[in-house]
């Protein structure tokens, strides 16, 4: 593997780190994770920008880590493996990134979670952080009574839709990382209360199987506020992942 630009966001078949020792806890003395919150809609190439600018300030020892919380304007993204055919209606602007993955949308509605973690200082595993990111959507979800789960064939978190027919299920949140000199980059979008009808530019994540959909928080039920995700995703990262400041 090279360890100094990598990517997550494909198939990933008998490649999870065994689930019941999910902790990447920081060696000890490192500081606090910075936790950065961002009211106001990001532009997605100035979120890039400094996303690049941090990392290279932790790889440097200059910056403590981050997670940095936000919403962009309604936008697709093409990850590393996205296929042309795969965008079907460009009605937002498309950027090109380079995280692991396909097509993907964010806009409001949508939390994104841009996380920013030193794997030198914790276990230099993508997979384990892989399967740590994962664990933390599902605690998160089943803080709202909503209970997520893996697929070995697909990625992100699914939720199982029984009401719309057998085998039918959702997809509720998105992953796609970056890794480089083992310092994190992108991360996670969990579907709060987003515009689903956006989702049909695109094959989502290249899932095109009509029992595999997309949903959030709010298509099941869920009126949940983006401070309430906030403050659940924070509670639940920190005995994976450690302290915040």
């Amino acid at each position: 593997m090279d360890v100094r630009s990598t990517w997550y966001g494909e198939r990933v078949v008998n490649t999870r780190a065994n689930l019941s020792e999910l902790t990447l806890a920081a060696a000890e003395g490192t500081p606090p994770v910075q936790w950065r919150v961002s009211d106001a809609p990001v532009a997605y190439d100035a979120a890039l920008a400094a996303m690049d600018e941090r990392v290279d300030a932790i790889v440097a020892g200059v910056a403590p880590e981050q997670v940095w919380l936000l919403e962009h304007p309604p936008l697709y993204t093409a990850g590393t493996s996205a296929k042309p055919e795969e965008l079907i209606d460009a009605r937002f602007p498309v950027h090109q990134t380079g995280r692991g993955g396909q097509f993907t949308y964010h806009g409001p509605g949508q939390r994104v979670a841009y996380v920013m973690l030193d794997l030198n200082r914790r276990k230099p595993d993508v997979r384990a952080f892989v399967a740590t990111l994962e664990e933390w959507i599902i605690r998160t979800l089943a803080a709202f009574n909503v209970r997520g789960e893996r697929r070995d064939d697909r990625i992100g978190v699914w939720v199982r839709r029984p009401e719309k027919g057998d085998g039918f299920e959702d997809k509720i949140a998105a992953i796609g990382i970056r890794v480089r000199k083992w310092v994190t980059l992108h991360g996670i979008a969990l579907n709060v209360e987003p515009e689903l009808s956006h989702f049909s530019g695109i094959v989502p994540c290249g899932v095109s199987e009509a029992r595999y959909g997309v949903t959030s928080l709010a298509d099941l039920g869920l009126p949940v506020s983006m401070a309430e995700v906030d403050m659940a995703l924070r509670r639940e990262f920190e005995p994976l992942f450690g302290a915040t400041v």
